[in-house]
């Protein structure tokens, strides 16, 4: 594979199928939803390819950890993507495995007046499953249940709300959202 390669073969469609499901797995928080379209370099997830894809450009600085920081997959999205690179407490995106981006409190969480400025953490997992922790409010009829890598740091989180950090957790081709607003309880 070379940088030029593994991006949307159909840029327009399929960036607006992506931002779609990007949107409606933030709208309905622990639901697990199906992409395809982009091939980005091992060991990056089709997921977390797509969510950079779609959403990630020249003004959203990125933050890349442990084995998502690598050449390949730094000039992959530098090519795909145009959006820079910068450290932790700038990135508006952040990759990783959870234990790689700990600890999650360096992230911008927004300031009062501006909560929109915060990070979003594209958490790479090695899967995605509707058990776990139980998942309420907005978005969600009743509950839902999602395989968590822990509770109490997205309790934490969502205490701080209209502050804090938003989550897109991704598995292969499956992505799910755990937006600030949504409540979490160990099970």
């Amino acid at each position: 594979m070379t940088v030029l390669s593994g991006g949307f073969a159909d840029p327009a469609t399929e960036a607006a199928q992506s931002f779609r499901a990007i949107l409606e797995a933030v709208a309905r928080p622990g639901r697990i939803f199906d992409v395809t379209g982009v091939t980005p370099p091992a060991p990056l997830s089709v997921a977390a390819g797509i969510v950079l894809a779609t959403l990630a450009d020249h003004e959203t600085p990125v933050f890349l950890a442990g084995h998502c920081d690598s050449p390949e997959i730094r000039a992959w999205i530098s090519f795909h993507c145009g959006a820079p690179f910068a450290p932790a407490e700038e990135a508006a995106f952040a990759l990783g495995t959870w234990a790689d981006l700990q600890p999650v409190t360096r992230f911008r969480a927004g300031e009062p007046a501006y909560p929109d400025r915060s990070a979003t953490l594209i958490v790479e997992r090695e899967t995605l499953a509707p058990r776990g922790c139980r998942l309420s409010g907005p978005g969600i009829p009743g509950e839902a249940h999602l395989n968590l890598p822990e509770a109490a740091a997205f309790q934490a989180n969502h205490a701080r709300f209209p502050l804090g950090f938003d989550v897109i957790f991704t598995a292969g081709a499956q992505l799910a959202a755990l937006p600030r607003s949504t409540r979490t309880e160990a099970l």
